[in-house]
């Protein structure tokens, strides 16, 4: 996971270098100090899925070159075989699986995220993006805060919201949820 989040600082960092952003141009995108995301290009610390996103599209880079390094090729379809889609560990207690990784153009992102439980106590981490999430779980229970409102989603249970409003999630009764997120 350390590796991975330095790998995806040094592209961040490369794309600022390439493309002579400063960084504090980059930190007041993503709503955080020029610290903060000087941090995260050393590896030292992690940026969310929503800041990646808004970074690679208002400097018109693929998600997946940040993410993974790659940029996608295909144009007609691509194929995610269970279990196969390229993924990253943000944290210790989140997984990312690309589900349309090597697709070019895409509308949106879809993603398979793994959330494993964290104690009640911990804060719960909120973020925003613009557009809009689709969530449905496929295991465990999930709650997921919107805003001031708060639900909780069991297996087979989705929700469909406005991703500009702060949105947070934790795993519940001490078990891991996977779900299928689909960020437009």
């Amino acid at each position: 996971m350390e590796e991975e989040l330095k790998q995806i600082g040094e592209r961040l960092k490369g794309l600022r270098d390439v493309l002579d952003i400063p960084a504090e141009e980059v930190a007041e995108l993503c709503g955080i100090t020029k610290e903060q995301y000087l941090r995260m290009e050393e590896g030292e610390s992690e940026l969310s899925v929503a800041n990646l996103q808004k970074i690679a599209k208002q400097y018109g880079v693929s998600l997946d070159v940040l993410l993974f390094g790659e940029e996608p090729h295909m144009s007609s379809y691509f194929l995610t075989r269970k279990g196969q889609g390229m993924s990253i560990e943000r944290r210790k207690a989140y997984k990312y699986q690309s589900l349309a990784s090597g697709f070019r153009g895409r509308k949106a992102d879809p993603f398979i995220v793994t959330v494993e439980p964290k104690p009640d106590d911990a804060p719960k981490e909120m973020n925003s993006h613009n557009g809009q999430e689709f969530n449905m779980v496929l295991e465990g229970t999930l709650q997921l805060s919107i805003g001031p409102k708060t639900v909780v989603l069991n297996e087979g249970d989705s929700i469909y919201f406005d991703a500009t409003q702060p949105h947070g999630m934790r795993a519940l009764n001490g078990q891991h949820v996977k779900f299928l997120a689909i960020i437009f």
